[in-house]
This record gives C-alpha cells, structure tokens and sequence, in this order.
C-alpha cells in the first residue's frame, strides 16, 4: 500500500511538469520561472532515485516494484526538459534585449 501512495503522489506531482515544459516551449519566456525551484525539485527527484537504490528492501523487490522508480525518472527528465528550457529561453532573452 506504502508504495501505490507513493506512486500517486509521483504521479500527482509529474502531472504538470508536461503542461510547464508545453509553455516553456510556446512562450519561449522564463517569466514565472524560477531556477532554484527547477534545481531544488531536480535535486529533490535525483535524491529519490538514490534512495530507492540504497533501500534493500526495494531492491530485493525490484522485479515487482520497477513502476515505482519508472515514475521518479520519468519525472526527472520532465524537470529536467524544463530546466534546460529555462536556460534557452535566458539566452533568447538576453538577445532580445
């Protein structure tokens, strides 16, 4: 049960990262954004994803429990899309102005 909460949260949580990235790329603006918050979340998701791998227990479970670390990477690279975004849409910026 632990782990289905989990995965809802993940899940609750990654359900925006697509609509954020979606408007990084039609804005091509960084207005809104923040860089410490993009890094303290990236941050956040790369701490989950060694836990995972330092926890015995999950990996003795891996083969049944593979979703669980599917959905924190899945999330990562989502976040992580959005901060490389954030850091092309500074430079088109700053050529603008």
């Amino acid at each position: 049960m632990a782990e289905i909460l989990e995965i809802i949260m993940i899940v609750s949580f990654g359900a925006s990262w697509p609509f954020n990235v979606l408007k990084s790329i039609k804005t091509k603006s960084t207005k809104g954004k923040s860089l410490l918050f993009l890094c303290l979340i990236t941050f956040g998701y790369i701490a989950g994803i060694a836990s995972k791998f330092m926890n015995e227990a999950y990996m003795a479970s891996f083969a049944e429990k593979w979703y669980v670390l599917f959905f924190y990477v899945l999330n990562l690279i989502m976040v992580s899309t959005d901060l490389v975004l954030y850091f092309v849409n500074r430079q088109r910026e700053k050529k603008e102005s």
